[in-house]
């Protein structure tokens, strides 16, 4: 009887190897916790090496068939695990708003997201073609044919645990590749009931694993899958320094990797923008998912013209923002994912306000609420001396920095070793071309605060990353070209 989401037994989750879930009687566990709470939600265990090779043996030992299986066929598994996830969009919800913290209404609204990159895979299995080259010569034809790289192991982040899974997963199926699976250590049980449905959907056994492990069992599964030759790319999303030790590991056997790294954001509003409009464009882009996303504005730029309206707006719209956890359906900020969250966001508001800047909203930790929770905060008189300026906070802070100059801006804009995405407001459209052009990212919102779409190119430059998700480029990361002569057809 195939295992659907309504019958999924937190307390009973564990690893899916080959097609089984498989629960150790005996061996180590770790707890995932409510970040609203600090309850215990489910015990989950902990992975080691054997568990990360058995993984790698299932997945390759599905390979062969997976690969060969029309991409017809993969398409209609993938809307079919589409359809699914849509179907429990209420449960998946909530239990990404349970383990993750985010308000209810955005974890509905990353099924939705997560869905969008199923079907938009699911679609673009079929369009995976090949090329027919011109010959150079009499008698000879030329081909250039697109296959699957083989096993491909995904590490997901906890700040949209569907979401990431889909956008990692659905074009590595799509490809006819097979999947080895860590999720984030915080958040795994939306990725098994994703994978629950899967199942259901008819994913075959051994195509898609999951191992669970905790952040310190984590190097262990991880170092299995980048010294086995037999996987074939990584695909990851975290930190830079994660994603330079992945690269670093995975030249020994030449892994074909995909790493969306961490940000930088720069967020301009100049003197001839729609001031309300940029405001906007600010919420969406910085106060989504409590400012833990790696796309959120981390340094907003304001002419000095308008920087005080500008900010009167701001810190109008910021303040008014409700705050509190998943379960109540007003919140629009819920707790951050854990302790050391928030002592990072409390550490660079403290280190800004010690070098200068003013906290016009916010600024303090919210006990009352809960250990996690942290005021959605606007900051006056930011420059690049303080870590908020540098380090990528992942919290709801909006430091403002004042400029005068497009060329100074641009400059400021681009002295960060990140590349990931960069917003502006700007009714010039001289200057959005030049700015468009100027800004050393892989990813720039103009006029525009919400970027993310499965159709879309999505990932950085410099130490943001490399390799792109969603859109046909998407898929174009899970294949290899095969170059293919045939002679003497004039004989």
């Amino acid at each position: 009887m195939p295992l659907t989401l309504s019958r999924l037994d937190l307390q009973r989750t564990t690893h899916f190897i080959a097609g089984q879930w498989q629960r150790p009687e005996v061996g180590p566990s770790f707890d995932v916790t409510d970040p609203a709470t600090g309850a215990v939600i489910a015990s989950i265990p902990d992975a080691d090496a054997a568990v990360a090779r058995a993984a790698v043996d299932a997945a390759h030992a599905a390979f062969p068939a997976w690969r060969k299986t029309p991409a017809k066929q993969r398409a209609q598994i993938l809307k079919r695990w589409n359809d699914l996830v849509l179907a429990h969009q209420e449960d998946l919800g909530r239990l990404i708003s349970r383990e993750q913290g985010k308000p209810l209404a955005e974890g509905r609204g990353e099924v939705s997201y997560a869905a969008s990159y199923i079907e938009w895979f699911a679609e673009e299995a079929t369009r995976a073609n090949g090329e027919v080259i011109p010959a150079p010569v009499p008698g000879r034809r030329m081909f250039a044919l697109k296959e699957p790289v083989g096993v491909v192991a995904a590490i997901t982040p906890w700040n949209f645990p569907a979401a990431m899974i889909a956008r990692k997963i659905a074009p590595a199926l799509a490809a006819g590749c097979t999947v080895v699976c860590k999720p984030a250590e915080d958040t795994p049980l939306t990725s098994l009931a994703l994978v629950a449905l899967a199942q259901e959907a008819g994913v075959p056994p051994g195509v898609l694993n999951i191992v669970t492990a905790s952040r310190e069992h984590t190097p262990a599964v991880v170092d299995v899958w980048l010294d086995d030759a037999r996987v074939r790319k990584i695909t990851f999303t975290g930190s830079t320094p994660v994603g330079k030790h992945l690269a670093r590991r995975s030249a020994d056997t030449l892994k074909k990797l995909s790493l969306e790294l961490g940000g930088n954001a720069p967020f301009i509003v100049f003197e001839d923008a729609d001031l309300e409009a940029a405001v906007e464009g600010l919420m969406a882009a910085k106060f989504r998912n409590g400012g833990q996303t790696c796309v959120c504005p981390n340094r907003v730029f304001v002419h000095e013209s308008v920087h005080d309206r500008f900010a009167a707006l701001l810190v109008a719209r910021v303040a008014a923002l409700q705050v509190g956890p998943a379960s109540d359906a007003g919140s629009q900020i819920g707790p951050m994912i854990n302790a050391r969250a928030v002592e990072k966001i409390e550490r660079h508001v403290q280190d800004a306000v010690a070098r200068g800047a003013v906290v016009l909203t916010g600024g303090t930790r919210l006990p009352a609420l809960g250990t996690n929770y942290f005021a959605p905060t606007v900051l006056a008189g930011a420059d690049a001396s303080m870590a908020c300026a540098s380090e990528e906070t992942f919290g709801p802070i909006a430091p403002l920095t004042r400029f005068s100059d497009e060329a100074e801006v641009i400059a400021q804009a681009n002295d960060t070793p990140f590349g990931l995405a960069a917003y502006f407001y700007s009714n010039d459209t001289r200057r959005i071309w030049r700015l468009a052009d100027a800004l050393e990212t892989g990813i720039v919102g103009i006029n525009e605060g919400a970027l993310a779409a499965e159709a879309a190119p999505f990932g950085g430059v410099k130490d943001s990353g490399y390799g792109r998700e969603g859109s046909t480029h998407g898929l174009d990361d899970y294949l290899h070209t095969k170059y293919v002569c045939q002679g003497g057809l004039d004989a």
